[in-house]
């Protein structure tokens, strides 16, 4: 028995720490199923989570022997919570009972045994839905542990057994239980760091990337650009009008304009897949695209200039853009390509220009705006752009 008990201190142990080294949710979930099906010597396991506004349990992993049209990472496999009325009902009367949601057994038809549950405690009124799903995917048995975070039901742990195969019984549904909480510690703590990452790489504001978010794409892209010639695209925009809608009709509606011309610029980006929108800050913003030519990235700037041109608030936009697909000479770092686009953009400001400017269409290397971003920085006047470094 001591042993027994080693082995399953060491899997709890060994499930907190596989589900603490993953990055997200995915794979915590994935690590958690897998580390579960070990340790009750299932031959399946999965995470579901209840969706309450839909009704409904989402599985988000299966691991182990997977039944036809199964997937390890499943896009659409649901099941209605009325067919599985034990996670409302059954829950519901442990909480009301005054004791703590525990695990229970279900078993296919003509499967003998029902563990040591001999007074029935173990095994609730029997799910059809589960007792069918069983029969139809060649299961013998399962074990149904709930996930509860922050004192509310958030999904389940399920494991399950071949035809045959011991069927799961009281010690091994305490021990789901125990795996249950382990895991759903493990959620919780993925959930925090997941909306630690977001909160570190988002505007608030607008609901966009911020800067810290652009610079660290912008690096691992460039990594790309040098390793494979991967063409990277930075379209640089400074919104017009702003102050002028922030004094005269206050910074509230001002808030409104930056919110709305984020809006169209998330819209515009989405037409290149992978594109990162993002606020730099104040009243200026950026796409990052990583793989499209640089011909599909100036007609997505030139559409973002109409629709900003189109907004009820501000005056348009000045963009400019820089892309590797151009002549621009050598990207050795993003301080160049933010540089380039800059300029780019300081001279569709000066001129007022309806539509984007591209750097290096006129002249390569001798294109006024590659000269402009590669001239010595002068000391800043009222009227000189000071380029990003």
């Amino acid at each position: 028995m001591t042993g027994e008990g080693d082995a399953r201190l060491r899997a709890v142990v060994e499930l907190a720490q596989a589900m603490a080294a993953a990055p997200a949710l995915r794979d915590s979930a994935r690590a958690a199923a897998q580390r579960a099906r070990q340790a009750l010597g299932g031959s399946f396991a999965a995470i579901c989570k209840w969706e309450r506004e839909r009704g409904r349990l989402r599985v988000l992993v299966n691991v182990g022997e997977l039944a036809p049209g199964e997937r390890e990472f499943p896009e659409d496999e649901t099941y209605p919570v009325h067919a599985f009325a034990e996670i409302v009902g059954f829950l519901h009367e442990q909480w009301a009972g005054g004791g703590e949601p525990s695990a229970w057994v279900e078993v296919a038809a003509g499967e003998p045994g029902g563990g040591d549950a001999d007074d029935g405690s173990l095994v609730p009124p029997g799910s059809p839905g589960r007792m069918a799903a069983l029969r139809r995917r060649g299961r013998g048995c399962c074990v149904v542990a709930p996930l509860v975070l922050h004192g509310r039901a958030w999904g389940e742990l399920y494991v399950a057994r071949r035809p045959g195969e011991p069927v799961f019984g009281r010690a091994d549904a305490d021990f789901a239980t125990v795996l249950a909480a382990v895991t759903a510690a493990g959620i919780a703590q993925t959930e925090r760091l997941a909306e630690a990452r977001r909160l570190a790489f988002t505007d608030a504001l607008t609901g966009l990337a911020n800067r810290r978010a652009v610079d660290m794409r912008l690096d691992e892209a460039l990594e790309q650009h040098r390793a494979d010639g991967v063409v990277v695209s930075l379209v640089v925009c400074d919104l017009n009008g702003l102050k002028q809608v922030n004094d005269s009709r206050g910074h509230a509606v001002g808030d409104r304009l930056l919110e709305r011309f984020g809006s169209v610029l998330s819209l515009c980006g989405a037409m290149v897949p992978g594109t990162l929108a993002a606020r730099l800050g104040g009243d200026e913003f950026c796409l990052l695209a990583v793989g499209p030519d640089s011909d599909e990235v100036v007609k997505v700037a030139g559409e973002l200039c109409g629709r900003a041109a189109e907004l009820e608030l501000g005056e348009g936009v000045a963009v400019g853009v820089a892309s590797t697909g151009d002549p621009i000479g050598a990207v050795p770092s993003a301080r160049r390509l933010f540089r380039l686009a800059d300029a780019a953009q300081y001279r569709a400001k000066a001129a007022r220009s309806g539509g984007p400017v591209v750097a290096g269409r006129h002249g390569g290397a001798d294109d006024p705006v590659v000269r402009l971003a590669d001239a010595p920085e002068p000391s800043p006047g009222p009227e000189r752009r000071r380029f990003r470094r």
